[in-house]
């Protein structure tokens, strides 16, 4: 019976120890620890730059609208397609070397540049070689949608695209399904593309702070990794409860082996 006794003791101690922690389990907690072990000065993220494989949106507006059809996509030959892939047809692909190819324009290096950039530098390029000043040309340059990848512990890994200029991790993070039970929220990976590779940062969910990092918001071509809890490894419950219905478990198991034993 003193047997017994010990081996439910056991039993409760490891199933309690167990169970995901609520702290752990909250987001945006008022911490005083550090929001990226990568990171030593905490500065805001400045305007994104154009990278390789971005699809950009442009259009050219003027007096006469005519003049510059031919820089307008009309999208006529798409009218089955998607959003993405009428975006993907419509749109203009930045290519390995950066550049992008445009009716009368040709090619045009555009990485590394922001959109405002891109469209002082067209209106610049259209007013010196085809139109005159009192055309009035207005050009806009957006990203089309912007593209990220979510995998790991989250409900609905896979690739998502936002029509949205700005999108911050946690409204990243919502568009896949939330974090499951199981999911590391204190250490989300952030792999992000830069002209020189790809770079790999830590944010921590669970801290208030997390809105001051420079990775806070997410950047086309993002790749967000959730890592797992230990607790997933060991196969128990994410609660208190199931992990109490666990151990009781255990324990019918274990004493009904231990009177059978007896019995012999």
């Amino acid at each position: 019976m003193k047997r017994l006794f010990l081996v439910a003791i056991v039993i409760m101690i490891l199933s309690a120890s167990s169970c995901v922690p609520h702290k752990d389990i909250v987001y945006m907690q008022n911490k005083e620890t550090a929001i990226d072990t990568t990171q030593i000065l905490i500065e805001k993220q400045g305007p994104y730059r154009i990278q390789i494989n971005d699809i950009l949106n442009i259009r050219v507006k003027s007096l006469d609208q005519e003049n510059v059809q031919i820089l307008n996509p009309t999208g006529n030959e798409n009218l089955n397609a998607t959003g993405e892939e009428r975006a993907f047809f419509d749109g203009f692909t930045v290519d390995v070397h950066g550049n992008i190819r445009i009716p009368t324009l040709g090619k045009i290096n555009v990485l590394g540049y922001t959109t405002e950039e891109i469209e002082k530098m067209l209106e610049k390029k259209l007013l010196e070689e085809q139109f005159k000043e009192t055309a009035n040309i207005f050009v806009t340059v957006k990203l089309t949608g912007l593209r990220y990848t979510a995998s790991g512990e989250v409900n609905g890994p896979g690739t998502q695209t936002l029509y949205m200029d700005r999108v911050n991790i946690y409204e990243a993070i919502a568009n896949v399904g939330e974090i499951t039970d199981f999911g590391d929220r204190t250490d989300v990976l952030i792999i992000r593309q830069y002209p020189q590779g790809q770079k790999i940062h830590h944010l921590d969910l669970t801290d208030i702070n997390v809105m001051e990092s420079p990775y806070y918001y997410v950047q086309p071509n993002d790749l967000i990794y959730v890592k797992p809890l230990k607790q997933k490894s060991l196969g128990i419950g994410t609660t208190a409860r199931e992990n109490l219905t666990i151990a009781v478990s255990l324990l019918s198991l274990v004493t009904t082996i231990l009177l059978i034993t007896n019995r012999l």
